[in-house]
């Protein structure tokens, strides 16, 4: 697993040998990130990372331009593999690691511009996270199509295997 482009390109991300972590794949983050640029909705965001695992989403986001990353994660070993990569790739100044669980995190969270969201598989608390988040754009991936409700609009829904992503704008006017 590597950073696919901007300014950490190459660089080899590690992920933790035990557990059930499920990296995205380098196809599925650059075929995300494709769509992202196209939007232009990168260079300058302020990211969320959410179920950050190994880092690769925020780490990807950062190296392509975003101002800042905040990545949350709860598993130590992913955590470890987290903080390794930011230092590897250099972008660790930019980031901030939030030791967490996802759904206790959002109630206190700062707004974002995008936000990813790659849960384990078996998540089913997609309503109470997708209420409770703050973000101009998600990014959504699983392995199945998610009921986004009222409050997010999809842009693009693409299946790349058994991985479903999801793009989405939030609806909710800002405050």
């Amino acid at each position: 697993m590597r950073v696919v482009a901007g300014t950490a390109k190459g660089r080899k991300l590690q992920a933790p040998t035990q557990g059930a972590l499920r990296p995205t794949s380098d196809r599925v983050r650059e075929a995300m990130f494709d769509m992202l640029m196209s939007l232009d909705v990168v260079v300058g965001a302020t990211v969320a990372d959410l179920f950050a695992g190994t880092g690769a989403l925020g780490i990807e986001a950062l190296s392509r331009g975003a101002s800042s990353a905040v990545l949350v994660e709860q598993d130590r070993a992913a955590l470890d593999a987290l903080n390794v990569n930011l230092v590897t790739t250099g972008l660790y100044a930019r980031a901030t690691v939030v030791n967490a669980d996802v759904l206790s995190w959002i109630g206190t969270a700062a707004p974002v511009d995008l936000a990813f969201i790659d849960p384990p598989y078996a998540f089913t608390g997609w309503p109470e996270l997708l209420a409770g988040l703050d973000a101009g754009l998600v990014v959504a991936e699983s392995d199945r199509e998610i009921d986004l409700a009222d409050a997010w609009k999809v842009l693009r829904t693409k299946h790349y295997g058994g991985t479903v992503v999801t793009m989405a704008e939030t609806t909710r006017s800002s405050t």
